[in-house]
């Protein structure tokens, strides 16, 4: 559970290849495979017509779900989050002071969280708890197992690794 050492896609990223290719489905693939579908004729008991408007429904949704994150992300304004304290964009070190190990996470959006990779969402429970802190601090975190006691051995900020 370690933020991951290779270079992968950021969030937005991430979000960004996901809607060309669904804009590219939405636009090319799709309206084929439902001219495709009429030409067989009734569509009234027509699976593939049916499914081709199921997905174009779908992929409407979707591309309109990830625009909207992409605002989202596109609003955050670095340069007001703290230098200092744990904020969006931090790593942050922790000694687990129960079970005396060490795990790193990040803090990211809900969209980019990812719990394998050590991504953690800024609005979950142990994102919450590390939100303003600083290194050094005793963290507590309410899990659904109960409080767990962590220290904040090392923070880096989003400005510390520009």
């Amino acid at each position: 559970m370690a933020v991951s050492e290779e270079k992968e896609l950021s969030g937005k990223e991430k979000i960004v290849a996901e809607l060309k290719t669904l804009e590219y489905e939405l636009t090319i693939e799709l309206p084929r495979a439902l001219r495709t579908a009429a030409a067989l004729g009734d569509l009234s008991e027509n699976s593939e017509y049916k499914y081709a408007r199921e997905r174009q429904d779908y992929v409407r949704a979707r591309v309109r779900q990830l625009q909207q994150q992409l605002a989202k992300l596109s609003s955050i304004d670095l340069s007001r989050l703290p230098t200092d304290r744990a904020s969006y964009g931090s790593t942050l070190v922790l000694r687990d002071l129960d079970k005396d190990t060490e795990v790193t996470y990040r803090l990211v959006t809900a969209e980019e969280s990812d719990y394998e990779k050590g991504l953690i969402s800024t609005s979950s429970p142990i994102g919450k708890s590390l939100l303003n802190k600083e290194e050094g601090d005793e963290v507590k975190v309410q899990t659904p197992n109960g409080v767990r006691l962590f220290e904040i051995v090392k923070l880096t900020t989003i400005h510390d690794e520009e």
